[in-house]
């Protein structure tokens, strides 16, 4: 069966060599079940992007869209995409009042059909089903405020299949290493 990997990171805030460390980590990721075909920023950094890719040789299907500080680009402030059959639907969060729930994200969500929410804003990695819908944060590359310090996710897409996600952290001397959320 045919296995999509999605590379997710959010909120690098200029921190170009953690994006950089994580871009080329993915370079050489291939897992048993298929290497990763795009990548999704959920803003605040897209500026980053340009730098980190080139200086890393990691060239992608980039999905991204504008968070509440990316003031320097043209982004949308939410797209709607799928892979391997699963929709997903991202935006930055800041939009839908994420400190007070999920509601509002989630409503959205379920209006554009996904079955998938990404979002960033809060610097905190989450991941939940709610209603049927898989909502995932990445976390934070530049200014993390967990215990699990600068994380990005990577999701996999097989057909027929619910996604499966998992979280990474860029630790000491940026060794990336498989964490539990």
């Amino acid at each position: 069966m045919d296995s999509k990997k999605l590379l997710v990171f959010s909120d690098t805030h200029g921190c170009v060599p953690e994006l950089k460390a994580v871009l080329k980590w993915a370079c050489d990721y291939i897992p048993p079940n298929g290497s990763i075909c795009a990548v999704a920023c959920c803003g605040d950094g897209l500026s980053d992007i340009p730098k980190a890719a080139n200086e890393s040789g990691f060239f992608s299907d980039w999905k991204i869209v504008c968070g509440n500080n990316d003031y320097d680009v043209q982004a949308p402030e939410s797209i709607i995409f799928d892979i391997n059959e699963h929709i997903f639907f991202m935006s930055h969060g800041h939009r839908y009042g994420l400190y007070g729930g999920y509601h509002t994200f989630l409503s959205a969500a379920k209006n554009m059909n996904a079955d998938a929410a990404l979002f960033g804003h809060s610097h905190i990695p989450f991941y939940k089903v709610i209603d049927g819908i898989s909502l995932v944060n990445p976390g934070s590359l530049g200014r993390p405020r967990s215990k699990a310090g600068s994380t990005f996710a990577v999701i996999e897409c097989k057909e027929d299949e619910p996604i499966k996600v998992e979280f990474f952290e860029i630790g000491n001397k940026g060794k990336i290493k498989s964490v539990k959320i």
